[in-house]
């Protein structure tokens, strides 16, 4: 691929609108997977189910989004990747209406599976759409604006969410993506050039149903194992046999088949293979370390709802202000350190997250949430750029689609991991607080433990089994914030790997990319 493009490069008509519509896309999409979060609560009333079986809202989402984001790139490929976004726009879309009028869990259930169907190729498919319309030195801001949708989209949704809760109805959720659905179709309609098609591309079945197989079955025994006692359980054990069986046979069949719809070539670059595996361990604590954030905020802390929406938003901030900042020294600094250094910032907040109390103050929580935020964005916007710098274009859709899949599948087991070391850790320190706590102890028979954790009234019992329960689970957040401190540190080495991209031309960046 030639590095030298800015010659052969003519700007796109109307790129700052495509901008704009990309944007929105990335944004629907993004913040669906989080946004209905804090509503389960309010749906489980509404369509009379239990606690565990409105999960299914979420878990029929983020399968379905999974199992379709693999086969984007062959779609494109195929249709053109013009009449596919819309396609897939109009798509999601109406499926989001439909989920704000569902009237039972049947119907939300195959409403969401919808909406993850058509919502899988949107993050891929504007990503491969911001990479045409700027050339290779644009990019780091072009990344910038298009990554704000990404990563601020997860962090947003539960404050979003809760917000329309609690002002109107959880319905409106849903029905919140009606208006930009609507203008992103008509914008891509009226201003995109479709891609060249390849009518004769015939499609992988076995690869692609092999690989649905396994990632449907690990997102499944992911999302269940916490329920249902993971390996203890006959279902967790079949789901997890179905996953190992399917990912072989994938692989296996990506290595011989003669044409797999995930071209095994794209893995030959090194720069983008070492960003695959980083993008997979920033999935791992992008949505697991939101996760665990917004119930501690509630659960320990004492926030009102509301407050600890608001509390989560200088995450946000961080991001944001780090991607304006990334986007703008791409060109200038080797995008390495860039991603060094926001590696090293997302470390350093997970250690100062280690020594939060429940009383923990404000100041704290936000200028250690922010440099978290700021480290996302260091890290997100510099691994794009060196990522498919030198990737050729024909794979660029590819290369979106398995960025996408990667990161969802590193999310799903980032979340289901810090939960149950969350509720592993929890039980364990209740335990051992537990054995100190008898009624020879003389720390309970004076002064206001006396009358607050009295063992010979059924009151002080229930406030001392409390007292024990919230200093277990603190203990327990701090030990999950010290699993994804050393979970960030080594992707570090992968740096090691990637070759500095060559940007032609002398000149900087410019500061904004909509023109």
């Amino acid at each position: 691929m030639p590095t030298n493009v800015t010659d052969a490069f003519q700007v796109p008509k109307h790129r700052g609108l495509l901008t704009v519509c990309a944007m929105v896309a990335t944004l629907m999409q993004a913040l669906d997977s989080t946004i209905a979060n804090v509503a389960l609560p309010y749906m489980q009333g509404s369509l009379s189910t239990t606690s565990d079986q409105i999960t299914w809202v979420l878990t029929s989402y983020i399968v379905a989004a999974a199992i379709m984001t693999a086969p984007v790139g062959w779609l494109s490929a195929r249709f053109g990747r013009k009449n596919f976004m819309i396609v897939c726009l109009a798509g999601f879309t109406v499926a989001s209406m439909l989920c704000g009028v569902a009237q039972n869990l049947t119907q939300m259930v195959l409403f969401r599976l919808l909406q993850g169907v058509f919502g899988a190729a949107l993050v891929p498919l504007s990503q491969a759409i911001m990479l045409d319309l700027y050339p290779i030195e644009q990019r780091g801001s072009a990344m910038a604006m298009w990554g704000m949708g990404v990563m601020v989209g997860p962090i947003l949704g539960p404050t979003l969410g809760g917000y329309l809760t609690d002002v109107y109805d959880w319905r409106w959720v849903f029905f919140i993506n009606l208006p930009f659905g609507l203008l992103s179709v008509a914008g891509i309609a009226l201003f995109l050039t479709d891609t060249k098609r390849d009518s004769s591309l015939s499609f992988d079945w076995l690869g692609f149903s092999v690989l649905s197989l396994g990632i449907g079955a690990l997102q499944l025994m992911l999302d269940r194992g916490e329920q249902i006692d993971w390996f203890n359980s006959m279902e967790v054990v079949a789901e997890a046999v179905l996953a190992g069986l399917g990912l072989y046979l994938f692989l296996v069949h990506m290595r011989f088949a003669e044409k797999p719809f995930i071209p095994p070539r794209i893995f030959k670059d090194l720069n983008f293979s070492a960003g695959f595996l980083v993008m997979f361990t920033i999935g791992m604590v992008l949505l697991a370390s939101s996760a665990l954030l917004a119930p501690y905020l509630q659960t320990l802390a004492g926030f009102p709802v509301r407050e600890a929406g608001l509390l989560m938003a200088p995450r946000g901030v961080g991001t944001m202000m780090a991607m304006m900042v990334a986007g703008r020294f791409v060109n200038k600094v080797d995008a390495r350190l860039l991603i060094l250094l926001g590696i090293f910032s997302l470390a350093f907040s997970f250690w100062e997250m280690t020594k939060w109390t429940p009383d923990v103050a404000i100041s704290t929580l936000v200028w250690v949430t922010m440099v978290q935020g700021f480290g996302l964005g260091f890290v997100f916007i510099p691994l794009n750029v060196i990522s498919f710098a030198t990737l050729p274009p024909e794979l660029r859709t590819d290369g979106t689609a398995l960025f996408s899949l990667v990161r969802n599948v590193g999310s799903a087991i980032g979340i289901s991991v810090m939960s149950f070391m969350l509720s592993h850790n929890t039980q364990v320190m209740h335990s051992q607080i537990a054995e100190a706590v008898t009624p020879f102890n003389r720390m309970l028979h004076s002064g206001g433990a006396f009358f607050a954790w009295n063992s010979g009234a059924v009151g002080g019992l229930t406030g001392l089994n409390g007292e024990i329960t919230r200093q277990a689970l603190s203990i327990a957040y701090n030990d999950d914030f010290m699993l994804m401190f050393w979970v960030c540190l080594p992707i570090a080495f992968l740096l090691l790997l990637m070759k500095k991209p060559k940007f032609s031309g002398s000149e900087p960046a410019p500061h904004a990319v909509l023109d």
